[in-house]
């Protein structure tokens, strides 16, 4: 027996983890299916156009993964990067995404996002894709995100700033690297004491 379309968003549903309306296109699901499986029980509606199946395994990273589909081009940065990477005792409030200069400011609903906006290779360098909760979600290296925090730093404050930087060199990362990537943001005057006061 042929799988009906009902069958394929429920299936669609589990694999992906969170569905955005526009994924349908691809599959020739029109959306009225959402609607019915919503009616059903078995979608939950997260926000606009997002949807999980009931028996998602929702995680700690959870809302991550609903800013990453809502906003496929951004990557998480800062506080969200270094909480993500376990480089903070600081829990943030909002999930922190970059996006281009020029792009339009993204809304997510019952979430709250705090946009920054980077250009050329400070936005591209230093990101790497992890999956979470099927997601695939764009989030800045830790060595990026130490330099970021430093460009930021009027942002975050310098504490927090130092506190990555301390969390970073006492979990083994790469000083070398983080002298890349500050060059890139051009922060290497501003983080040379610092980093040699932890070294």
């Amino acid at each position: 027996m042929s799988e009906t379309k009902v069958d394929r968003l429920s299936r669609l549903a589990h694999e992906r983890g969170i569905l955005r309306l526009r994924d349908l296109d691809a599959y020739n699901i029109p959306h009225k299916y959402v609607y019915r499986l919503e009616e059903r029980g078995e979608l939950v509606r997260l926000g606009r156009g997002l949807y999980q199946h009931i028996d998602h395994k929702i995680t700690a990273q959870h809302s991550l993964a609903v800013v990453a589909k809502r906003v496929p081009h951004g990557v998480i940065c800062l506080l969200s990067a270094l909480r993500f990477h376990e480089l903070t005792t600081q829990n943030p409030h909002q999930i922190w995404i970059a996006i281009d200069q020029d792009d339009r400011t993204p809304k997510v609903e019952h979430l709250s996002i705090e946009v920054v906006r980077m250009s050329g290779v400070a936005r591209e360098a230093g990101v790497e894709e992890h999956t979470i909760e099927k997601v695939p979600v764009k989030v800045y290296t830790p060595a990026k995100t130490v330099a970021d925090c430093f460009k930021f730093r009027s942002k975050l404050g310098l504490h927090v700033a130092i506190e990555a930087l301390r969390d970073f060199y006492q979990q083994g990362g790469s000083m070398d690297e983080l002298w890349r990537f500050a060059g890139i943001c051009r922060v290497q005057t501003v983080i040379r004491p610092y980093m040699e006061a932890v070294a």
